[in-house]
């Protein structure tokens, strides 16, 4: 019917004037198409006669950016479309996303309290493993670690691995070698004698009883430190940002603690009379 419809010299005419009225009236770019019949519901079975919409847009409206903004407006029905707006960043959902949020917004508190948890779970399973199965849980001794943790291990790791990855900014082999002799001459001794001293001072211990305990235990957790901290700093130094460190070492250190806290435990060493 469309055909037959344009095939009249009659209506051909008049299309052809329609053309060059807009044209004169609108001067584009692009050639003009006239769509004599538009169907806007498929419901009706009479179609009818509709311009396309940016014809009848006024003069003010009327904005040229580029050709491609040209195109014919049918109904309202297909005209309407969902629009789908692009994910900021997919790798920012769930869980692990916020926390990589809280490190961004909040990283010194953010790695106080993953300090916090980490010796928390790491002296109940401490507990769990030494202590008999009608002995009650010692919640005083887990919130002195949890206390450690936060307060003192999480901003110290902050500060520590922002120091040396300022002070060595590569990863690479030598790089990473001179942070793990770092880590394990400087901050690794300095942060067990601290660990025992605030642990030795929070149960009552004097300076004597505390300068004892080390004597006791400062040297063969040392020893132990060096069969098991170079593998996990190398790993950390490496492989992973300097962001995520502190969270990595916490990590590993879930097993370091299970054994210091047991370390901590220990009776009162006997002091020199």
């Amino acid at each position: 019917m469309t055909t037959a419809f344009l095939k009249n010299p009659t209506t051909k005419f008049s299309h052809f004037l329609i053309q060059r009225q807009l044209f004169n009236r609108y001067p584009i770019n692009e050639p003009i198409k006239i769509h004599p019949f538009i169907i806007c519901n498929k419901m009706h079975s009479r179609p009818y006669f509709q311009l396309p919409y940016y014809y009848m847009r006024k003069p003010r409206e009327y904005k040229i950016s580029s050709p491609s903004m040209f195109s014919s407006f049918f109904c309202s029905s297909s005209s309407s479309s969902s629009s789908t707006t692009p994910a900021t960043s997919i790798s920012k959902v769930g869980i692990v996303g916020w926390y990589l949020g809280m490190i961004k917004s909040w990283p010194i508190l953010t790695k106080s309290v993953t300090s916090g948890l980490i010796y928390t779970a790491a002296d109940l399973s401490s507990q769990t493993i030494v202590r008999q199965s009608s002995e009650p849980f010692d919640f005083v001794r887990t919130l002195r670690m949890a206390g450690y943790g936060m307060i003192i291990l999480g901003p110290t790791l902050h500060f520590w691995f922002n120091f040396v990855s300022k002070l060595f900014p590569r990863r690479d082999l030598l790089s990473t070698l001179k942070k793990m002799v770092m880590g394990q001459t400087l901050y690794g001794p300095a942060m067990t004698v601290v660990f025992f001293s605030f642990n030795a001072h929070m149960q009552g211990e004097t300076s004597t009883e505390i300068v004892s305990r080390l004597k006791r235990d400062l040297f063969p957790t040392l020893l132990s430190g060096i069969m098991y901290w170079p593998v996990c700093d190398f790993i950390t130094f490496r492989f992973i940002p300097v962001h995520l460190q502190p969270l990595v070492s916490n990590s590993f250190s879930y097993l370091w603690t299970v054994y210091l806290t047991y370390m901590a435990s220990l009776e009162k060493a006997e002091t020199a009379s």
